[in-house]
């Protein structure tokens, strides 16, 4: 990548953000994987889970939430997603010079709403202040820690043929809704954000006793981009079906409008998981009857083929191959 510079395609969570992280960032760190939290310490009761993530997105507000609520639920998510029940975050804040008090006391309101309903406490920060054009008002980095319990050991490693794959509600939601407050546009119905905390759902799910495989939270590069980091870390191939992904239909009608693939949309509350065969029925109602999974659908399995491909069996009962996000397509979403 030598003379190389960076592009804001290599913030899209797709294969420019995975190269960057693979050439660059991984050899300087002990960063191995591309899952949602390190886990620290061997399998076992008392294995913590890590996580960080930076929020920089614009517009701060928008329907649905504001970029604090996001740096919460985004930091709690990463966390449970990775099996860990969350315990306590940290928030870094970059402000710009010019930034109205009011609006600075909105973003830490929702945040330590966010945190409150999630049960999560923040317990220690940072406070910067750069000049005007230096950001967009304001910029929050959140990490978070939580622990492990016993018997949770989820990664894409553990994926095996047959397995089910279900999501938990509508896909592209959140990119859409900060797409059109960013443009001005406006649909009906109103499209609004879809973040939220996890935790809550994903304890149940386990409550179930399903046998489930691993978890993400499809944000950058949304549904088929984390589809395929699953194919490609396990090496599997993974089918799915069209016609059971569920998409509001004003975040489809937008999209068809745009010029947007609404599986490549982010999303901020919704996960994905891969479960065994046996336990898709009983993981589907379990997410079905929380408030965070109620329109939670079994939307395709894990083929027995070793090429790591995603293939999309379409409404038009013909096929594509689902590939990671080439580079930019909504910046400035998270």
């Amino acid at each position: 990548m030598s003379g190389e510079r960076i592009l804001l395609g290599h913030g899209s969570g797709g294969r420019m953000m995975h190269r960057l992280i693979r050439d660059v960032m991984a050899p300087a760190f002990s960063v191995s994987g591309f899952g949602d939290a390190a886990l620290i310490g061997a399998a076992g009761p008392g294995r913590l889970a890590v996580t960080t993530d930076g929020y920089v997105v614009s517009p701060i507000f928008f329907p649905g939430g504001t970029i604090g609520e996001l740096a919460v639920n985004g930091t709690v998510n990463d966390l449970a997603v990775s099996g860990a029940r969350p315990i306590a975050l940290t928030a870094g804040f970059i402000l710009e010079e010019g930034l109205a008090l009011d609006d600075l006391r909105r973003i830490v309101g929702s945040m330590a709403a966010a945190a409150h309903e999630s049960g999560v406490a923040i317990v220690a920060g940072d406070t910067k202040v750069v000049g005007r054009g230096s950001c967009d008002g304001c910029f929050i980095t959140t990490s978070g820690v939580g622990l492990v319990p016993e018997g949770r050991d989820l990664g894409p490693r553990a994926i095996r043929a047959g397995d089910a794959v279900l999501i938990s509600g509508h896909t592209g939601t959140h990119g859409v809704a900060v797409m059109a407050e960013r443009n001005g546009l406006s649909f009906e119905p109103p499209i609004a954000s879809d973040t939220a905390a996890l935790n809550g759902l994903v304890e149940a799910m386990f409550a179930s006793g399903a046998a489930i495989r691993v978890m993400r939270d499809p944000t950058r590069g949304g549904l088929a981009t984390s589809l395929k980091e699953f194919a490609l870390e396990s090496g599997r191939r993974i089918l799915v079906r069209e016609a059971d992904i569920p998409v509001l239909p004003g975040v489809r009608g937008a999209c068809d409008l745009l010029g947007l693939d609404p599986l490549y949309v982010a999303n901020e509350g919704v996960l994905i998981a891969v479960a065994a065969a046996e336990d898709a029925g009983n993981l589907l109602a379990a997410m079905r009857s929380h408030p965070r999974g109620r329109d939670a659908a079994l939307i395709g399995a894990v083929g027995a083929e070793e090429d790591a491909k995603v293939l999309l069996q379409t409404s038009a009962a013909g096929s594509r191959i689902l590939d990671m996000l080439p580079g930019e397509q909504l910046p400035r979403i998270c």
